[in-house]
This record gives C-alpha cells, sequence and structure tokens, in this order.
C-alpha cells in the first residue's frame, strides 16, 4: 500500500536538502549529534525526518544559544538548530526561494544566490561619488524584534503551501537552550544561525524597508546586506528627514533604530565638509573615508574610498597572535604554509579589492612571526634577529608563492596603484 501523508513533501527533497547541510557542515545542536554523527545512520534519519515533516508531527527541538564576540565589543546571540532541523529548515529554504528571489529588492544582498558583501561594497563606493550623504543605519537587536504576526503576514503573502506556513510558525516559536543549560522561550524574533532565517530576516525588511523606500523615497539609493543597510541622500536636510520617516516607519514594525550607531556621514573630501563631525562608516568589514589616491595621469587626490576596517584588522592581527606560529618549530615551513594559507588567502579574497594596500601591515604580522619561528627552529639565528630577517627576504625571493600574502605583496599577485 502506498503510504499517503497529509503534505505532500517529495524524499528527494529532503535528499537535496541534506546535502547542502552536509556541505556547509556547521556545530552541533542541543543533542550534540555532529553532521558525520547524523550521516553514520544517514537512510533513517532522513526517512524519520521526512516522515514527520509529511505527516505534520514534527517538531523542533531547541536552539543551542552560543554568543560569539562582536569586533567592536560585546557578543552577538547566535542560535544553533540541531543537524535535523537544519535539513527540515532547508527543504522550506528550497520552497521560499525560487518565490521571493524574483520579488527582493536589486539592492538587497544579504543571503541572496549570485549577490555577494563585495557587490554591496562596490555598490556603495560607487554611489559614495555621486552622493555628498550617506545615513548609516543601524537597528537594535534586528534578529531578537522580528514580529512573528508582520513575518508570518508576509509568508503568507508569498505562499499558501501548508506544511510550509506551518513549520515556519514552529520554527519562530521553538525555545532557545541557554549556555546554562536552562530553556526560555521565543515570543519573538527569529534566531541567526537558522538556516531558513536569512530569507525570512530579508522578507521582512523587504517590507518594512525595501518596498517602503521604493515608494515612500525612490529617489534615496541604498545597499542592504540583510540589516546593515546605507542610504545616499543629496542634502543634509534630506538625510534628517529620511532619519526621522525611518525612526517611526521601523517603530510601526516593532523595530529600533540604534540612537548611538545610526548617524549621518559626510561622504565628501575635507575641502567640502572638512568641519562635519562624521566623515567616515564601516559597512561590511570595511571603512569609507576620505583617502589619499594617486590617478592614472599621476596627479595626486582625495576621494571617498572603502578600505578594510580598524575593526576587521585588529581581528586579523588577534587571529595571527592566537596561532602562535613561531612556537611550532617542529613544523616545516611548507607546513605552516599549507596549514595557514587558507586563513590568509580568506582574509585577500574579501578585503583586498579596495585600497588593497592598507592590508599589508597586518598580513606583515605573519612574516614577523615567521622570523620568530625562524630563530626558535635554527641555532644559527637563535641570537642574530637580523639574520633572521635576513633569511626570510631570501625564502621570500626564492618562493614568492609559498605563502598567500607574498604572491599578493611581492610576487606576479601584486599589481600597481593603492585602490
Amino acid at each position: 500500500m502506498l503510504e499517503t501523508k497529509p503534505f505532500a513533501i517529495p524524499k528527494r527533497e529532503v535528499w537535496e536538502a541534506f546535502k547542502k547541510v552536509r556541505a556547509n557542515q556547521g556545530a552541533a545542536g542541543v543533542d550534540g549529534q555532529s553532521v558525520k554523527d547524523f550521516e553514520a545512520n544517514l537512510e533513517n534519519n532522513l526517512y524519520k525526518l521526512w516522515n514527520r515533516m509529511s505527516s505534520g508531527t514534527y517538531f523542533p527541538p531547541p536552539v543551542r544559544r552560543v554568543d560569539i564576540p562582536k569586533d567592536g565589543g560585546g557578543t552577538r546571540p547566535l542560535g544553533i538548530p540541531t543537524v535535523a532541523d537544519r535539513v527540515a529548515q532547508e527543504v522550506a529554504k528550497r520552497h521560499l526561494e525560487p518565490l521571493l528571489e524574483p520579488k527582493f529588492h536589486e539592492d538587497s544582498y544579504g543571503y541572496r544566490p549570485g549577490r555577494s558583501a563585495i557587490d554591496a561594497v562596490g555598490k556603495a563606493r560607487q554611489r559614495c561619488w555621486r552622493f555628498d550623504w550617506t545615513l548609516d543605519i543601524d537597528i537594535k537587536g534586528f534578529f531578537d524584534s522580528i514580529d512573528h504576526g508582520l513575518l508570518l503576514k508576509a509568508v503568507r503573502h508569498h505562499t499558501d503551501c501548508p506544511w510550509v506556513l506551518l513549520y515556519v510558525e514552529r520554527w519562530l516559536k521553538a525555545p532557545v537552550q541557554m549556555e546554562d543549560g536552562s530553556i526560555v522561550p521565543r515570543g519573538e524574533g527569529t534566531p541567526q544561525g537558522g538556516v531558513v532565517s536569512p530569507i525570512l530576516a530579508n522578507l521582512f525588511l523587504h517590507y518594512a524597508f525595501d518596498r517602503w523606500m521604493t515608494t515612500s523615497y525612490p529617489r534615496i539609493p541604498f545597499e542592504r546586506y540583510a540589516d546593515d543597510i546605507i542610504c545616499h541622500c543629496r542634502s543634509l536636510t534630506e538625510a534628517q528627514a529620511l532619519w526621522d520617516a525611518l525612526k517611526a516607519r521601523f517603530e510601526s514594525c516593532g523595530l529600533v533604530l540604534h540612537p548611538v550607531k545610526t548617524k549621518i556621514v559626510s561622504c565628501k573630501d575635507y575641502k567640502y565638509h572638512g568641519d562635519f563631525p562624521d566623515q567616515s562608516f564601516d559597512f561590511l568589514g570595511y571603512s569609507f573615508r576620505p583617502r589619499l589616491i594617486r590617478w592614472p595621469n599621476g596627479n595626486g587626490g582625495v576621494s571617498f574610498l572603502p578600505a578594510a576596517s580598524p575593526k576587521a584588522l585588529k581581528a586579523i592581527r588577534q587571529t595571527i597572535r592566537g596561532w602562535r606560529m613561531h612556537r611550532w618549530s617542529n613544523k616545516s615551513l611548507l607546513d605552516l604554509a599549507q596549514q595557514y594559507n587558507p586563513y590568509i588567502q580568506g582574509w585577500i579574497n574579501y578585503y583586498s579589492h579596495f585600497y588593497k594596500s592598507v592590508l599589508y601591515p597586518t598580513l606583515l604580522r605573519v612574516d614577523a612571526y615567521l622570523v620568530k619561528w625562524a630563530r626558535q627552529k635554527y641555532k644559527l639565528l637563535r641570537r642574530r634577529p637580523k639574520a633572521a630577517r635576513e633569511w626570510l627576504a631570501r625564502v621570500k625571493a626564492a618562493n614568492p608563492h609559498l605563502f598567500a600574502h607574498w604572491r599578493l605583496m611581492y610576487g606576479t599577485g601584486r599589481t600597481s596603484g593603492a585602490v
């Protein structure tokens, strides 16, 4: 006899969802089960999940909360679902994404296929040259403040699929297990870290911000990456009026603009707005501010440009220091390169798109630790720091591609010009 279920969820969708979860890996949830543990009994685990989702008896377990440090100090709460729950959420995301993607705004970049944070930074860079003023928007505790009623109304506007509506509501209401083991109910918000949370957050801000901006302020362009938002204005008066209007708009949606972190920024060089208090802002790990530049014709000047932010560079330096590379005297130089190049290349891939020279001094911290490593490893260099630096210079010349930042700074990866 064929199995009949209230909800027609293809088994293939559950399998495809698992493949995506497996590729992303991630930490274990409240059950302590890793992706590898889940895979050990894969057929049974996927069947059990499909059976419960199809019959309407799937109830998400609590989300494990961990607090991760923020670049600027403090912590950000992260919610970690179980592996099975991540698969279930991926099934729902695969249903919602084709429906929502065509509706989302062109300048919404976060967690969307074919778009990236670098795309958003690049667009902001172009617009900062054309618009004199920027409103840098910070929503206080956005992911913890999303109104469930408004969000479910938005989901129902785009789909009448009963199982999607049922499980989205259950995910929103799933309790949180704190680090001390206590269980806390949740009446609003969607936890950062959930598979379905980003698309739900995008949907909420699509109506709370994107569409509202399109109808109320169609001449003011913006870039939005999740809840990181930059608006470009033609005058200080326009920026102040937008700030006031957004404050009221967000309050009507249950959101609050951060009173300190939200600010108006002058995007011109010192010649025009030298006395304005805010002449820089951070966006997606980049700091935008007036910077010296040399044009192709050889002339110098000042332009409003992004570069890796001081907070981002500090975080990189802390990571490099945490490696304690100089203590690994039992390893070869090749071993160190293979171990740390993925990190270094990742930083280069992200932060070298704009004004890459700002990244160089921080990456040179790796070389400083390599000199210390050489002095620990080789007796002839132990008391001769200058000789150790000369040794490293010879290694760079002979193997300019060994470490990822050497390719950027000394090898064929380096290009002329600071921008």
